[in-house]
C-alpha cells in the first residue's frame, strides 16, 4: 500500500490548500481560511463568532482576527446578538454572500472537471470513501485539532 501520508500530502497540494489564496473574485483574493469563514457564516444562520471558531477547529483570537480583515473587506457584518448583546452574531454583507456564491461555483466547476476524468463507478466511489473518511475522522477524538498537537 502506498505511503497514506503522502497521498494526503500530494491531495493538499492539488487541491491548492498550501496556496496563499484560494480564490479571487473581481480583483478580490481570499485566503483558504477566510473562504471557509464565509461558507460556514453562509450555511449557518446568525451564527456567533464562538460557534464558527468552533466548527472551524480554530482558536478564538486567530479566528477574531480574520473575521476582522473580512469586516474590513466588507464582505462580514458582526452584530450584537439581540437575545444576548455581550455575543456577536456574524452575517454575510451583500457582497460578502456575492463572493460566497462566486467561491462555490468556482468550487463546483473545478470538481466537475476533476469528475469527469472519472467514470461514474469511480465518481461514486470516491464521493463514498469521502464520506467514510470524514465519519471516520469525525470519531476520532483528535478531530480538528492538529495531528501532531
Amino acid at each position: 500500500m502506498e505511503n497514506v501520508r503522502e497521498l494526503f500530502h500530494i491531495l493538499t497540494r492539488r487541491f491548492g490548500f498550501l496556496n496563499k489564496n484560494c480564490c479571487s473574485v473581481g480583483g478580490c483574493d481570499i485566503s483558504l481560511v477566510q473562504s471557509h469563514i464565509l461558507y460556514e457564516i453562509d450555511r449557518q444562520h446568525k451564527p456567533s463568532i464562538q460557534q464558527i471558531a468552533d466548527t472551524l477547529g480554530t482558536d478564538i483570537t486567530t479566528f477574531s482576527r480574520q473575521v476582522q480583515t473580512l469586516i474590513k473587506m466588507k464582505l462580514v457584518k458582526k452584530t450584537p446578538d439581540p437575545k444576548d448583546r455581550r455575543v456577536a452574531v456574524l452575517s454575510l454583507t451583500t457582497e460578502g454572500k456575492f463572493m460566497a456564491e462566486m467561491i462555490d461555483k468556482q468550487m463546483e466547476e473545478y470538481l466537475k472537471e476533476v469528475f469527469s476524468h472519472l467514470n461514474d463507478f469511480e465518481k461514486d466511489t470516491v464521493i463514498r470513501s469521502i464520506q467514510l473518511l470524514n465519519d471516520a475522522m469525525s470519531k476520532s477524538n483528535r478531530c480538528c485539532i492538529s495531528p501532531i498537537g
